[in-house]
């Protein structure tokens, strides 16, 4: 492999939105510190989770579209390889 990874394009926008989530967690913590009301709390995360499903899904797109492809355009065990670890990722996200 070359060393990029499928969400190098985007790393910029991908950083943006993730500090943009971290924002969010912060404004969270300070909602629980002043006791604000439960579903207003509960709003708030889900948006956040939300949030970060956006970004592991832009990512795991990202992946199919780079490294699972190059890799099965090379044949191989890596081919196997790479479309395991995907589907073990869609796995994951699903659980979540």
């Amino acid at each position: 492999m070359d060393g990029m990874h499928g969400y190098s394009d985007d790393k910029q926008a991908y950083l943006t939105r993730l500090r943009r989530i971290e924002g969010q967690v912060r404004g969270l913590q300070r909602m629980v510190e002043e006791d604000a009301y439960c579903i207003d709390v509960l709003t708030q995360v889900s948006a956040a989770t939300r949030a970060l499903q956006a970004v592991a899904l832009g990512l795991l797109e990202d992946h199919i579209g780079h490294c699972v492809k190059d890799a099965i355009s090379a044949g191989g065990p890596e081919a196997e390889e790479k479309v395991k670890e995907a589907s073990a990722a869609i796995a994951r996200l699903v659980r979540s």
